[in-house]
């Protein structure tokens, strides 16, 4: 009898055991905690892969002629900046393809960001154009300057910015991603570490786009720790 039960209580254990392990892991498709869980895109037979979005109500963090040290990650909605125009991404996750670029009006004239080329710089990027992927905070992919959220597409790369038509920037790195509600629809406030769960401190009701281009230059006096990080975020998102 006590040998039947040894043999029960092992094979339960093996049993179990995969599943605590699933449900520990941690990655840019899985997480701990969940209540529910998505099809990948992949899965649907009538995915293309194609993400084209507009974003406005665009706020920008700091300022170009900030002196160092400086904050342009603005969690505290402390140094932000609401600056007229439009960000344009049509992207193919699949084949890692496509465009970015943004039209800014700012106090020193015309600016824009457009995407040079795509690259992948982790691989939780999957190829340098990822959709329905968890990135920021404890998720185990990006760091962790963000909460944890449901990145609905996101690209990484290279590209340049002008300013008045002017070379500003060149194959400086470029990251844009659209994402659940960051910021509170009405502070702007960030709240990086949730009081509790695993979930993330976002609100799944809302949508931001967001889009830095920083210099290969560190500067650890700076957040984030380059000599330049231009940081954007619109808090309106339209699907075409």
């Amino acid at each position: 009898m006590q040998v039947r039960m040894l043999v029960i209580i092992t094979v339960a254990g093996l049993l179990v055991a995969p599943l605590l392990a699933a449900q520990e892991e941690r990655g840019p498709r899985v997480q701990p905690g969940t209540e529910m869980v998505l099809y990948a895109p992949e899965q649907h037979e009538l995915y293309d892969g194609r993400f084209v979005i507009t974003g406005e109500r665009i706020y920008q963090v700091g300022n170009l002629d900030d002196l160092s040290p400086w904050d342009h990650m603005g969690d505290d909605a402390s140094n932000l900046r609401l600056v007229e125009g439009a960000v344009f991404l049509n992207v193919d996750e699949i084949e890692n393809t496509g465009t970015f670029r943004a039209e800014l009006e700012l106090p020193q004239g015309q600016y824009v960001v457009e995407l040079d080329r795509i690259h992948e710089f982790s691989p939780c990027q999957n190829g340098g154009v990822a959709a329905y992927l968890f990135e920021h905070g404890n998720s185990g992919c990006g760091d962790s300057n963000w909460p944890k959220s449901l990145l609905f597409v996101a690209g990484w790369g290279y590209g340049h910015a002008t300013l008045n038509g002017e070379l500003l920037y060149t194959d400086y790195e470029l990251h844009f991603m659209v994402t659940q509600g960051m910021r509170h629809r009405d502070t702007l406030e960030v709240m990086l570490q949730p009081e509790s769960g695993e979930a993330g401190g976002v609100n799944p009701a809302a949508q931001q786009l967001d889009f830095y281009i920083r210099s290969p230059e560190p500067n650890g006096q700076n957040h984030p720790g380059r000599e330049v990080f231009d940081h954007f975020f619109a808090m309106e998102v339209t699907w075409h």
